[in-house]
């Protein structure tokens, strides 16, 4: 058999003046388009293509021991929590709870967690999608990391150098925040925020009819968490992303027909990139040109068509992702129903808002990838990269070329088109959000996976493939399931995170247990000892591996206990947990850590709580008794 006829049947068809589509896997799906696109003449062998993978799958091997080049930060979906990934390993460090409930670490379930989620608001349930990190002069300062809850129209604050959600802030006026975006110049200022769904304003059941009904783009202080202004648009805001100046932030934007049903939203033939000038919205903030609904406080600046804080870019309809390019000179507007994406030229908006220009004259270009570009991210060399929903792709490929191919020039913009597995939603490349964009790794957050790992059932895993684009060509080396849909990623270096081993006493977290226990004259540092305050039981105890400061208290059947654990060991990875048998309360409290959790004492007897963190080889000792008497 010729080398020809071996490779047949993992060649791909490519249709004639076309790019390959969807029957090649395996060898093919890294070198399938090579000659289409001046990758080469010829297709790798399969010896050729077998040394490429297995340099790839070296690059990405962290022998144990080792440490990762960067922390991934993965959406949790509709698990409503963070996860964190070291990468190129693909493994699972942490995972921070957001918007769920997390028995592990008692997130929901402490006091100071729930004084966090709002109190009064305790959903069970969120939906996380965007994950973001703070930053400096558009350069990653990891302090923050921020991420949306489309379910409950909420966006939180997770500090990394304990890697806790410290803040939740509420939207109001709004419901779906979906797209989120930080600002990137001087520095992260605002939290740029989209929500979805057009809602009657106010909401308060007086009127049900859409003559009277939007949506808004919020900006939420990043140091406060306070909502800071909301711009009223046209349509159902997507995706966003800010520009390298800070003057600009866009959004994608759908639904332009303003329908409630499907066929409707797709009318039209063509939707908009809603441009927002922060600077002229500060302004009218500022001069009072703004006016609040209902309840809230909140300044709301009208920014419809024909406002001049605003400028609506048409762009085929229904887009989907919004991406600025790392050299900050493009917003990449994604199709969707349309094969193309659309480049924005950021340094046109100024006369776009001067009204020197037209609505379309930003675009430059509007290359064709494939069928359902979503989202595009970056490798810092110029090249963009776009998932491709319907065909299974990624589409790597040049924006000059695309630039100057649209401008009548007789070159192909395209460089390679890589199957994945399958339907891909967001990509990310390694620090692509940032100036310093180093086109290392791709990472592909695919929505199914049949056939891709062992069956679990009807609900199967999701896909995220880790995909090497340091070279010419793309390298797919990893697969991994996810749970429970991870929407995006995003991928920081290393030495850009800097974490506590150890908790400070002084830290701001546990600052209103500690206001509670001077009230009560307790010495946290120091003291076990138990305070009645008519029904209302605090105990305050310590805990050295392995053991409780407090062996056994004593309370009434009924009793508002609250029980204050301060974990005194000092020595790195010395965790603590209190778990209280058959009343729903557990909680972590690691080295020198604070943490305290409320609950009602239920039927009279002997109820034991014990450390459910391992922390001593006599850890299975390490408990107490909690005595509950007739009321």
């Amino acid at each position: 058999m010729s080398k020809k006829d071996d490779l047949s049947q993992n060649a791909p068809e490519v249709p004639e003046g076309g790019l390959s589509r969807r029957r090649f896997m395996g060898a093919a799906a890294l070198a399938g388009v090579a000659g289409a696109t001046g990758l080469g003449t010829t297709m790798m062998t399969r010896e050729s293509f077998a040394a490429a993978a297995r340099d790839a799958r070296n690059k990405a091997h962290i022998e144990p021991g080792e440490l990762d080049e960067y922390y991934g930060f993965w959406s949790g979906g509709h698990q409503g929590e963070v996860r964190v990934l070291g990468v190129p390993s693909m493994r699972e460090l942490m995972r921070i709870p957001v918007f769920n409930v997390d028995s592990a670490t008692g997130w929901g379930i402490t006091d100071e967690s729930k004084e966090i989620l709002g109190k009064d608001k305790l959903y069970l349930n969120g939906d996380c999608h965007h994950p973001h990190v703070s930053m400096d002069d558009g350069h990653y300062d990891g302090k923050y990391l921020f991420i949306n809850d489309k379910a409950n129209s909420r966006i939180a604050r997770i500090r990394l150098d304990i890697f806790k959600t410290d803040k939740v802030t509420h939207i109001p006026n709004v419901q779906a925040i979906h797209g989120l975006r930080l600002q990137k110049v001087p520095r992260t200022k605002y939290v740029f925020c989209n929500a979805e769904f057009v809602i009657p304003q106010p909401n308060d059941g007086s009127d049900y009819s859409l003559e009277n009904s939007y949506t808004m783009f919020t900006a939420v202080d990043a140091e406060t968490m306070e909502v800071a202004w909301q711009v009223i648009v046209d349509g159902n805001l997507d995706n966003t992303d800010a520009d390298y100046t800070g003057k600009y932030a866009a959004s994608t934007c759908y639904n332009s027909e303003k329908a409630v049903d499907l066929a409707g939203t797709m009318r039209n033939d063509r939707d908009w990139v809603v441009v927002f000038n922060v600077e002229r919205i500060e302004a009218a903030v500022k001069a009072g040109n703004f006016k609040t609904i209902g309840d809230s406080d909140v300044p709301v600046v009208d920014g419809r068509k024909g406002s001049t804080v605003t400028r609506y870019i048409p762009v085929p309809k229904n887009p989907h992702g919004l991406n600025t390019s790392p050299d900050g000179k493009y917003f990449i507007a994604n199709g969707k129903l349309s094969p193309t994406v659309s480049i924005i030229a950021i340094d046109k908006l100024d006369d776009l808002f001067d009204d020197k220009i037209g609505d379309r004259d930003p675009i430059v270009a509007e290359p064709e990838l494939g069928l359902g570009p979503l989202h595009t991210t970056f490798d810092g060399r110029g090249n963009a990269y776009t998932t491709l929903f319907i065909d299974s792709q990624v589409a790597k490929w040049n924006i000059a070329d695309a630039i100057k191919h649209y401008n009548g020039e007789d070159v192909n913009y395209i460089r390679q088109k890589l199957d994945v597995h399958y339907q891909p939603g967001h990509n990310h490349a390694s620090l692509t959000e940032s100036r310093d964009a180093d086109g290392k790794w791709l990472v592909v957050l695919s929505k199914f996976s049949k056939d891709r790992f062992l069956p679990v059932g009807p609900l199967h895993a999701e896909n995220d493939q880790l995909i090497d684009i340091s070279g010419e060509e793309m390298k797919l080396v990893h697969d991994g399931p996810a749970y429970a849909e991870p929407h995006d990623c995003i991928l920081v270096r290393r030495d850009q995170i800097r974490t506590k081993k150890i908790w400070e006493r002084n830290d701001p977290y546990f600052a209103a247990t500690r206001a509670m226990a001077e009230k009560d004259g307790v010495n946290l540092e120091s003291d076990s000892k138990v305070i009645r305050d008519g029904n209302k039981v605090r105990v305050y105890m310590t805990s050295v591996a392995p053991q409780f400061g407090l062996l056994e208290f004593k309370v009434k059947e009924g009793d508002e206990v609250t029980v204050v654990v301060t974990n005194l060991d000092s020595i790195e990875d010395v965790t603590h947990g209190f778990c209280m048998v058959n009343h729903g309360v557990s909680m972590e409290i690691s080295p020198q850590q604070t943490a305290s959790v409320t609950f009602t004492a239920g039927k009279p007897g002997v109820y034991w709580y014990y450390c459910n963190w391992f922390c001593h080889a006599l850890h299975m000792e390490m408990g107490g008794r909690m005595l509950v008497e007739k009321a």
